[in-house]
């Protein structure tokens, strides 16, 4: 497309007057709102991957590149509010530690199987998960403190699994944290708390692994913080005005939209 660049290659140029800094200004458009819109959708429900790992393929930040450069803005988040979390004493250190070393595995080695899988391949598997991703953002999690505790080995495994899915996918990761958490009798602030961290840990130990491979576009990745940022802060003051019913309808209608991207049936219609 002419006047277009795209923000894959490693070295960015500025090729036209439509460019900014050498990212075309429609993908810029792209970013900095999706990333403020995803922002907001992380700070109030969880599950903004959803959103932004899409518009980066949308972007032209196809595949793992996508993955990967995701995880950047992902960091930057989660860093902000495990801190304010901590400030606030809210985490439970001593169970977050418990679960951290299976987390922090299972991470490791899904980010590892990940980068062998090929972009398109990731992109179909991606838009398939983003369907009951969505049914699981719409409802929430409650505590359960009536069923017995997990004996340790299925705690291990069952931690293993969501750091596992974590590292490969990470979109999502959030909302299983707080299913899995609220299983074992947390409540929704100590549950939040807690999957902050945890999601800290994952990114911690996978970012390098996509570094190592290429697949991380750091202008990409600074333009979606930059919108991501602006939007959790933005969706923290709606989540306490109830702006959160405002917001569900548009993210059905766009998760739809882009989950149908990914699977390519816009390119039957288009």
């Amino acid at each position: 497309m002419a006047g277009r660049v795209d923000l894959a290659p490693d070295v960015l140029a500025v090729r036209s007057p439509g460019t900014v800094v050498g990212v075309a200004a429609t993908d810029t458009l792209i970013l900095l709102i999706g990333g403020f819109f995803a922002g907001v959708i992380n700070s109030m429900a969880g599950g903004g991957s959803m959103l932004t790992v899409p518009l980066l393929s949308l972007a032209g930040v196809g595949g793992n590149v996508a993955n990967g450069t995701n995880r950047v803005a992902v960091f930057v988040q989660n860093l902000s509010s495990a801190y304010g979390y901590a400030r606030r004493g809210v985490i439970e250190k001593a169970e977050t530690i418990r679960v951290l070393m299976p987390v922090l595995a299972g991470g490791l080695v899904g980010s590892l199987a990940v980068v062998q899988v090929p972009d398109r391949l990731f992109e179909q598997i991606f838009g398939v998960i983003m369907l009951p991703l969505l049914v699981l953002s719409i409802r929430k999690p409650k505590a359960d403190t009536t069923s017995a505790p997990w004996p340790p080995w299925l705690s291990f495994i069952v931690f293993f699994g969501v750091g596992f899915y974590g590292g490969a996918v990470q979109a999502g990761v959030g909302l299983l944290f707080l299913l899995v958490l609220a299983r074992a009798g947390f409540d929704l602030v100590t549950a939040n708390a807690m999957k902050t961290a945890l999601i800290l840990g994952i990114t911690a130990i996978a970012l390098p692994v996509f570094i190592y491979h290429g697949h991380v576009r750091w202008l990409a990745a600074f333009i979606l913080s930059v919108g991501m940022g602006v939007g959790g802060f933005v969706g923290a003051n709606l989540a306490v005005d109830g702006g959160e019913r405002l917001i569900r309808p548009v993210m059905i209608v766009v998760v739809l939209a882009l989950a149908s991207r990914m699977l390519g049936l816009w390119d039957l219609v288009i």
